[in-house]
């Protein structure tokens, strides 16, 4: 299992494309959660792959958001880091941004010629992975327009132009690989639901993409944590425990399970079950 940086900044990198992106990698990797506000040289040195989700927001905005973070995510990726950009994130991979892909430009897709769709809003289109085809959760992402003889291309719009990129340790993804059920709100929608091949397709991604970078000397991995160990180790709910004063820890558990509440699978959603049964355990009218 590698060690991810997940970056999170609402609306442009946001918690609904993190809780996607969560529960696609999380049985693979372990998932950190970084904001703008650690994204230093020591912090990303831990890491194995630093993942930019989509979101909502115009990209030229990352010039108040994350400039003076640029040199930083360059030496990491000169150390061996990786990068991984989703929509927003593959935006922000151009040279107008972080600049990681000189030779390839990170485009609006609806602008592209012949392209299917001209409109910005969510909705789902067709393009070809690997050589088949599907339709993908779709919401102006990128494509990638250029002739860097690194590029790999892992799948193409209806029009052509490339959809999903591995460029030496950078991956990009125009459409949303992620996306979970309620992701798709009408039936229509509903017809496209992968139901969780894409979150495969994702994580085979991530696989093929942390095969271009290695381990820095510097970057440390915490050993894994066995939940299935933890929750064995909990008291089941009908054990009281010391009532001295349990304002801080139900109010700890509390926010553990509020902060957990939105995933639907993976590791943060065994931690929200541990946080709840905790609660019943330590607190006997929760």
């Amino acid at each position: 299992m590698a060690v991810l940086a997940l970056f999170q900044f609402e609306p442009y990198c946001s918690r609904e494309c993190g809780a996607g992106v969560i529960s696609a990698l999380s049985h693979h990797h372990t998932i950190e959660i970084l904001t703008r506000h650690d994204f230093t040289a020591e912090r990303l040195s831990h890491f194995d792959m630093v993942i930019f989700p989509g979101g909502r927001g115009d990209a030229s905005d990352f010039n108040n958001l994350l400039k003076t973070r640029k040199p930083i995510l360059q030496s990491y990726l000169d150390q061996g880091g990786t990068y991984l950009g989703i929509c927003m994130g593959a935006y922000w991979a151009d040279s107008a941004y972080f600049d990681l892909v000189a030779e390839t430009r990170c485009v609006q897709y609806i602008t592209r010629p012949k392209a299917e769709i001209r409109r910005s809003f969510p909705t789902t289109l067709r393009a070809d992975w690997k050589g088949k085809s599907e339709k993908f959760y779709f919401f102006d992402g990128c494509a990638f327009i250029g002739s860097d003889p690194r590029q790999k291309i892992y799948a193409t719009y209806a029009n052509g132009d490339p959809m999903a990129v591995i460029i030496n340790k950078v991956g990009l993804i125009g459409c949303h690989l992620e996306s979970e059920l309620e992701w798709y709100p009408s039936n229509a929608m509903k017809a496209s639901w992968h139901g969780l091949s894409h979150h495969r397709l994702l994580a085979e991604f991530v696989d093929d993409l942390l095969s271009k970078g290695h381990n820095s000397p510097m970057r440390t991995h915490e050993p894994e944590t066995d939940l299935k160990a933890i929750e064995q180790e909990l008291p089941e709910t009908d054990v009281a425990l010391p009532q001295e004063d349990p304002a801080p820890l139900k109010a700890a558990l509390e926010e553990i399970e509020r902060e957990t509440a939105m995933f639907t699978q993976g590791t943060f959603k065994k931690i929200n079950a541990i946080a709840r049964r905790a609660l019943k355990a330590t607190i006997p009218h929760q």
